[in-house]
């Protein structure tokens, strides 16, 4: 997936997915209680001079965070960022605002990361596919074979398996990166094999197809044959329109809305490994981080912890609606045939295998996210019933 370039910034949050006040305040009130003492917002008591005159309180200082996002206006994930930023300001009581700058405002999103680490903007709301540039290991944390795991899966693998320490080491100490970053939710949930003329029967029909993707996913499709060409997020409906490309893949039923996708081609095939579970991530500039009051950093920290959930539940909702739009418009959704999606993971195992030889860090990564893998699933496969359940989902009579 990719984002888009130009488009304009909406100004209100989405009108369908509410913030949750309750949670905001009680989040608040909790963070305020424990807020560290000598902090920029003295009590009206501390302000009293020596003699017992009373005098004004001093106002809590308010902190901006120019934050530049990777989305147009009708995505999804600007709904997100947006949503995110409301919750910042509701729950430090104004003392904490993101200013939220539109895409390429600042800087081109590729170059949003170094614009971070100068100072040059406080934060981007991206994906880590945007720099795959810098160290192909960065594309693991969203795209990649992800050992099978589900988004929850993931996000609990990157706070408490290790993944979060492997990230910092790689953006810190080996890009030299001036970051801190927390991982804000999905990026769709199993993303499709990709918009086309005709229905893919088999590999073979990727022979010569001038293709749409990014990141660690391009070896995948040039393995299946496609010619992989790169196309932002905006101009992807435009390309295949004039021919540029043949087909793409972008992110999810909304996202592809937004972007035109089903205006253009008619056939959607779904599930894929190209790009299992995708992550979007708020990289902030550690220095002006660091300096923040313990209480406002919390916030931050656990707002976007928050994020990453509430952006689960709003893909949730809005992709099963559109889901039903593009079946009104008459796109075919089809799924997949499995001898793709064996090629893809066959690609995978070379593609790892060739990152892998000079990419220690690459290595590490894998190797954490298998260690998880392997302690997770024994459990939850004899906890869980697998959902979709058809015994209690068809075969049950409607109430």
């Amino acid at each position: 997936m990719e984002t888009a370039h130009g488009s304009s910034l909406v100004t209100s949050r989405h009108p369908e997915v509410p913030l949750h006040g309750g949670v905001s305040s009680f989040l608040g009130s909790c963070l305020s209680a424990n807020a560290p003492t000598g902090t920029t917002a003295p009590s009206a008591a501390a302000s009293s001079g020596a003699t017992g005159g009373a005098t004004t309180a001093k106002p809590a200082e308010t902190i901006t965070w120019k934050i530049q996002s990777g989305w147009a206006g009708k995505d999804i994930f600007q709904t997100m960022f947006l949503n995110w930023a409301k919750s910042v300001d509701e729950i430090s009581g104004g003392r904490l605002k993101i200013d939220t700058l539109a895409v390429n405002s600042v800087t081109n999103i590729n170059t949003a990361i170094d614009a971070v680490s100068s100072g040059t903007l406080d934060g981007a709301h991206h994906v880590p596919a945007y720099y795959y540039g810098k160290d192909h290991a960065v594309s693991l944390f969203g795209t990649g074979p992800m050992m099978g795991m589900s988004v929850a899966n993931w996000l609990a693998w990157y706070y408490y398996g290790g993944g979060q320490a492997i990230y910092t080491k790689i953006m810190q100490e080996k890009l030299k990166l001036n970051v801190v970053s927390f991982f804000a939710g999905p990026a769709g949930h199993n993303q499709p094999l990709g918009w086309f003329k005709t229905p893919i029967t088999s590999p073979a029909d990727f022979q010569g197809m001038k293709f749409r993707t990014v990141g660690l996913a391009t070896g995948i499709y040039q393995a299946l044959g496609a010619s992989v060409v790169s196309v932002a997020g905006a101009e992807v409906a435009s390309a295949l329109d004039r021919g540029v490309i043949d087909a793409a893949e972008f992110n999810n039923p909304t996202s592809d809305i937004a972007y035109g996708l089903p205006d253009v081609r008619k056939v959607l095939m779904t599930q894929s490994y190209h790009q299992p579970s995708e992550m979007l991530v708020v990289d902030l500039n550690k220095t002006k981080f660091d300096a923040m009051p313990k209480d406002l950093q919390a916030i931050m920290k656990w707002s976007l912890i928050a994020a990453a959930s509430d952006g689960e539940w709003i893909l949730e909702d809005q992709n099963s609606k559109d889901f039903k739009v593009l079946q009104d418009k008459g796109v075919q959704i089809i799924v997949t045939p499995d001898s793709v999606k064996q090629a893809q993971l066959k690609a995978w195992d070379d593609v790892v295998k060739a990152e892998s030889a000079n990419n220690p860090d690459f290595v590490a990564v894998l190797k954490s996210q298998r260690a998880w893998a392997e302690r997770i699933f024994p459990w939850s496969s004899a906890i869980d019933i697998k959902t979709p359940d058809p015994v209690s989902y068809e075969a049950r009579p409607k109430v």
